[in-house]
């Protein structure tokens, strides 16, 4: 070996019980975790078999809408949209953003008559799957958000209790963006809430611009979202409930 030169130990892939820690430390992880027990601590937080394939598709059709979604709660953020609503797949892309979840979304409504049929289904066919996709166990359960958009705030808070209800507080400053009639949103997140079945709180908190208001809802609503449905890795297979359901 040259002067000033030391030996580095480089990693084989054959190499796992040189690396492992001590095994005192296993009772200190989660049972899920020992399972895994080739893998880094990191690359099984980021690969909990508790969190993957967190997908689900619901077809809802009635006389006055036809609507399919697809969700993957685990996904980067990506929407697909396709309502006939610009303004409100404005909002659903915010969802999708701050929570990193994958949507793809088509609906067919009578919005000759009004937008109402088709914005309370939609957020009724997107409850389905989300709850069709979120297995309880390991979830931390609540989640809550702040998100501000220049003089407006709002808060959400969320909780997959299998309890439905809505506490909906926005003082909207007009009753329209862009053509939409922003009271439908009431209505969006009841018929998701109803079927999600999730107790769910909207409040803004300030704000003058309703665009801005409505904005924020929906970001916080997502970020409330992705940290309620995140898997807890202290307790992968355990329901957050003393009575072991939700």
């Amino acid at each position: 070996m040259a002067r000033g030169t030391e030996a580095v130990y480089v990693p084989k892939r054959g190499d796992v019980d040189r690396l492992r820690p001590p095994r005192h430390l296993d009772r200190l992880r989660p049972p899920a975790y020992n399972a895994h027990a080739n893998l880094t601590y990191q690359e099984y937080l980021m690969s909990s078999p508790s969190s993957a394939g967190r997908q689900a598709s619901v077809e809802r059709n009635t006389k006055e809408t036809q609507i399919r979604a697809s969700v993957n709660l685990d996904g980067t953020g990506e929407l697909k949209c396709q309502t006939g609503l610009p303004f409100l797949d404005h909002m659903l892309d915010q969802i999708a953003r701050h929570g990193l979840i994958d949507m793809d979304i088509h609906a067919v409504g009578d919005l000759e008559i009004d937008a109402h049929h088709t914005v309370e289904d939609l957020g009724i066919t997107l409850g389905m799957a989300f709850n069709k996709a979120l297995d309880r166990k390991g979830i931390r359960r609540y989640g809550h958000a702040y998100v501000p958009l220049d003089e407006a705030l709002s808060r959400v808070v969320i909780d997959f209790s299998g309890r439905p209800g809505l506490e909906f507080h926005v003082p909207f400053t007009r009753a329209s963006v862009g053509g939409f009639d922003v009271d439908l949103f009431y209505e969006f997140f009841q018929g998701f809430v109803n079927h999600a079945l999730v107790t769910l709180h909207v409040d803004n908190l300030r704000g003058m611009n309703t665009h801005h208001q409505i904005e924020t809802v929906f970001k916080a609503f997502g970020r409330a979202l992705r940290m309620a449905m995140e898997i807890d890795p202290r307790s992968a297979d355990v329901v957050p409930s003393t009575k072991g359901c939700l």
